[in-house]
Protein backbone atom coordinates (compact mmCIF):
# COMPACT_ATOMS: atom_id res chain seq x y z
CA UNK A 1 0.00 0.00 0.00
CA UNK A 2 1.32 3.41 -1.01
CA UNK A 3 0.13 6.93 -0.24
CA UNK A 4 -0.55 9.55 -2.91
CA UNK A 5 -1.47 13.20 -2.40
CA UNK A 6 -3.27 15.77 -4.52
CA UNK A 7 -5.33 18.95 -4.15
CA UNK A 8 -7.36 21.47 -6.09
CA UNK A 9 -8.59 19.23 -8.89
CA UNK A 10 -11.84 21.19 -9.19
CA UNK A 11 -13.36 18.53 -11.44
CA UNK A 12 -15.92 20.09 -13.80
CA UNK A 13 -15.10 23.65 -12.74
CA UNK A 14 -14.76 25.78 -15.87
CA UNK A 15 -14.23 28.98 -13.86
CA UNK A 16 -11.12 27.52 -12.21
CA UNK A 17 -9.91 26.19 -15.57
CA UNK A 18 -10.09 29.69 -17.05
CA UNK A 19 -9.03 31.72 -13.97
CA UNK A 20 -5.81 29.75 -13.45
CA UNK A 21 -5.17 29.44 -17.21
CA UNK A 22 -5.08 25.66 -17.06
CA UNK A 23 -3.86 24.42 -20.47
CA UNK A 24 -7.10 22.71 -21.48
CA UNK A 25 -9.71 23.81 -24.01
CA UNK A 26 -12.62 22.36 -22.01
CA UNK A 27 -13.42 20.96 -18.57
CA UNK A 28 -13.85 17.55 -20.20
CA UNK A 29 -10.24 17.74 -21.39
CA UNK A 30 -9.10 18.99 -17.96
CA UNK A 31 -10.95 16.22 -16.12
CA UNK A 32 -9.43 13.59 -18.44
CA UNK A 33 -5.93 14.93 -17.76
CA UNK A 34 -6.56 14.92 -14.01
CA UNK A 35 -7.69 11.29 -14.17
CA UNK A 36 -4.64 10.40 -16.30
CA UNK A 37 -2.50 11.86 -13.48
CA UNK A 38 -3.72 9.10 -11.15
CA UNK A 39 -3.05 6.02 -13.28
CA UNK A 40 -0.13 4.95 -11.08
CA UNK A 41 -2.43 4.54 -8.07
CA UNK A 42 -3.44 0.96 -7.29
CA UNK A 43 -6.69 -0.28 -5.80
CA UNK A 44 -5.04 -0.82 -2.38
CA UNK A 45 -3.26 2.56 -2.35
CA UNK A 46 -4.49 5.59 -0.41
CA UNK A 47 -5.27 8.76 -2.35
CA UNK A 48 -5.39 11.77 -0.03
CA UNK A 49 -7.27 14.64 -1.67
CA UNK A 50 -6.37 17.87 0.14
CA UNK A 51 -9.47 19.78 -0.81
CA UNK A 52 -11.40 21.43 -3.60
CA UNK A 53 -12.39 18.17 -5.23
CA UNK A 54 -15.12 19.27 -7.65
CA UNK A 55 -17.70 21.81 -8.58
CA UNK A 56 -21.02 20.66 -7.06
CA UNK A 57 -23.41 23.60 -7.37
CA UNK A 58 -26.04 21.95 -9.60
CA UNK A 59 -27.47 18.46 -10.06
CA UNK A 60 -25.41 18.14 -13.27
CA UNK A 61 -22.25 19.18 -11.37
CA UNK A 62 -22.96 16.60 -8.67
CA UNK A 63 -23.50 13.88 -11.27
CA UNK A 64 -20.15 14.81 -12.87
CA UNK A 65 -18.39 14.86 -9.46
CA UNK A 66 -19.83 11.42 -8.66
CA UNK A 67 -18.62 10.10 -12.01
CA UNK A 68 -15.10 11.45 -11.44
CA UNK A 69 -15.04 10.02 -7.91
CA UNK A 70 -16.07 6.62 -9.25
CA UNK A 71 -13.25 6.55 -11.80
CA UNK A 72 -10.48 7.67 -9.42
CA UNK A 73 -8.38 4.72 -8.26
CA UNK A 74 -7.46 3.78 -4.73
CA UNK A 75 -8.97 4.30 -1.32
CA UNK A 76 -10.02 7.95 -1.31
CA UNK A 77 -9.69 10.28 1.70
CA UNK A 78 -10.78 13.93 1.78
CA UNK A 79 -9.14 16.77 3.69
CA UNK A 80 -11.82 19.42 3.22
CA UNK A 81 -11.08 22.60 1.31
CA UNK A 82 -12.99 25.84 0.99
CA UNK A 83 -14.86 24.58 -2.12
CA UNK A 84 -15.85 21.23 -0.60
CA UNK A 85 -19.44 21.76 0.44
CA UNK A 86 -21.37 19.36 2.64
CA UNK A 87 -22.56 17.44 -0.43
CA UNK A 88 -18.96 16.62 -1.47
CA UNK A 89 -18.04 15.53 2.06
CA UNK A 90 -21.20 13.51 2.80
CA UNK A 91 -22.59 12.16 -0.48
CA UNK A 92 -19.39 10.77 -1.95
CA UNK A 93 -18.15 7.53 -0.32
CA UNK A 94 -14.82 8.76 1.06
CA UNK A 95 -12.95 6.33 3.34
CA UNK A 96 -12.43 9.29 5.69
CA UNK A 97 -13.08 13.04 5.82
CA UNK A 98 -10.93 15.48 7.83
CA UNK A 99 -10.13 19.15 8.25
CA UNK A 100 -6.54 18.34 9.31
CA UNK A 101 -4.95 14.92 9.70
CA UNK A 102 -1.53 13.33 10.26
CA UNK A 103 -0.42 10.37 8.14
CA UNK A 104 2.66 8.15 8.34
CA UNK A 105 4.04 7.09 4.95
CA UNK A 106 7.44 5.75 3.98
CA UNK A 107 8.90 6.53 7.40
CA UNK A 108 7.81 10.17 7.22
CA UNK A 109 5.05 11.94 9.15
CA UNK A 110 2.87 14.17 6.99
CA UNK A 111 0.51 16.82 8.33
CA UNK A 112 -2.28 17.33 5.80
CA UNK A 113 -4.42 20.47 5.58
CA UNK A 114 -6.00 22.21 2.61
CA UNK A 115 -4.47 25.51 3.72
CA UNK A 116 -0.75 26.35 4.07
CA UNK A 117 0.21 26.65 7.74
CA UNK A 118 2.96 28.72 9.31
CA UNK A 119 3.77 25.92 11.70
CA UNK A 120 2.38 22.43 12.38
CA UNK A 121 2.69 19.52 14.77
CA UNK A 122 6.15 17.97 14.51
CA UNK A 123 7.61 20.71 12.29
CA UNK A 124 10.78 20.78 14.39
CA UNK A 125 11.06 16.98 14.27
CA UNK A 126 10.87 16.67 10.48
CA UNK A 127 7.13 16.29 9.93
CA UNK A 128 6.23 17.52 6.44
CA UNK A 129 3.19 19.72 5.94
CA UNK A 130 1.26 19.12 2.69
CA UNK A 131 -1.32 21.62 1.47
CA UNK A 132 -3.17 22.98 -1.55
CA UNK A 133 -5.41 26.05 -1.86
CA UNK A 134 -2.92 28.51 -3.41
CA UNK A 135 -2.86 26.87 -6.87
CA UNK A 136 -0.05 28.51 -8.87
CA UNK A 137 0.97 31.11 -6.30
CA UNK A 138 3.43 29.19 -4.13
CA UNK A 139 5.26 25.83 -4.29
CA UNK A 140 5.98 25.80 -0.56
CA UNK A 141 9.01 26.17 1.69
CA UNK A 142 11.37 23.86 3.55
CA UNK A 143 9.26 21.27 5.29
CA UNK A 144 6.03 22.08 3.48
CA UNK A 145 4.82 21.32 -0.03
CA UNK A 146 1.92 22.47 -2.17
CA UNK A 147 0.56 19.22 -3.65
CA UNK A 148 -2.02 21.04 -5.78
CA UNK A 149 -2.36 19.76 -9.33
CA UNK A 150 -1.33 23.14 -10.76
CA UNK A 151 2.13 22.64 -9.23
CA UNK A 152 2.57 18.99 -10.28
CA UNK A 153 1.60 18.86 -13.95
CA UNK A 154 -1.91 17.72 -13.02
CA UNK A 155 -0.81 14.46 -11.38
CA UNK A 156 -0.90 12.97 -7.89
CA UNK A 157 2.28 13.14 -5.79
CA UNK A 158 3.92 10.16 -4.09
CA UNK A 159 5.04 10.30 -0.47
CA UNK A 160 8.68 10.07 -1.61
CA UNK A 161 8.24 12.97 -4.07
CA UNK A 162 6.61 15.12 -1.39
CA UNK A 163 9.33 14.34 1.16
CA UNK A 164 12.12 15.11 -1.32
CA UNK A 165 10.44 18.33 -2.42
CA UNK A 166 10.12 19.44 1.23
CA UNK A 167 13.89 19.08 1.59
CA UNK A 168 14.63 20.99 -1.62
CA UNK A 169 12.49 24.06 -0.99
CA UNK A 170 14.05 27.13 0.67
CA UNK A 171 13.45 27.84 4.34
CA UNK A 172 10.94 30.51 5.28
CA UNK A 173 12.50 33.24 7.38
CA UNK A 174 10.15 33.05 10.35
CA UNK A 175 11.49 33.78 13.84
CA UNK A 176 10.21 30.54 15.38
CA UNK A 177 11.53 28.22 12.62
CA UNK A 178 14.82 26.45 13.36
Amino acid sequence: MAHFFTADTHFGDDGIRRFFSRPFATTTEMDAALLAGTTMIGADDDLWHLGDFACSETAADRAQASAMFGVLPGRKHLVRGNHDDDWVARALPWVSVHDLVEVEAGGCRFVLCHYPLLTWNGAHEGAVHLFGHVHTDWRGAAGQVNVGVDQWSFKAVTAAEAELEALMLPMLSLPWRR
